[in-house]
């Protein structure tokens, strides 16, 4: 086993399944566009904040920079405490499918799973607590 150089635990990490398929769509993309992919969080959804994935050029300063199974990951200093020790999978199946964070620093989320509150921090502007209508997008 490798050896970590500090005791932070790895702020997100990509299994096998989702490296394979987010190859497959920056194989899709013009080249350049899809160096990297980015996880953040931004503020919104019904529980007060929800994930966002998408490809950029590469990493901006600041950015934690990791590598899974040939993939390189990028996080914003900002969304790094959000989602400590993260796992993000992709599942492929008749009921669910899609992109799937496992996430230990989540207190409450809707049912859709695409947003969330934390225990300690932000809390959602008034009136967008709860799971009203912003689950109802389709996946």
């Amino acid at each position: 086993m490798a050896t970590i150089e500090h005791s932070e635990t790895t702020v997100v990490t990509l299994t096998e399944r989702a490296a394979t398929k987010v190859q497959g769509l920056m194989a899709a993309e013009p080249a350049g566009e899809a160096e990297v992919l980015r996880i953040a969080i931004q503020g919104g959804g019904c529980s007060g904040f929800e994930y966002a994935l998408g490809f950029d050029r590469g990493a901006q300063a600041g950015d934690h920079e990791l590598e899974f199974h040939g993939v390189k990951v990028v996080v914003d200093p900002f969304s790094a405490p959000y989602l400590q020790g993260s796992t993000i999978d992709f599942l492929e199946g008749l009921q669910e499918s899609g992109f799937k964070i496992e996430n230990p620093n989540v207190a409450s989320a809707c049912g859709c799973g695409h947003s969330f509150q934390v225990a300690e921090g932000e809390e959602p502007p008034a009136g967008e607590a709860g799971c009203g209508s912003g689950c109802g997008h389709a996946h």
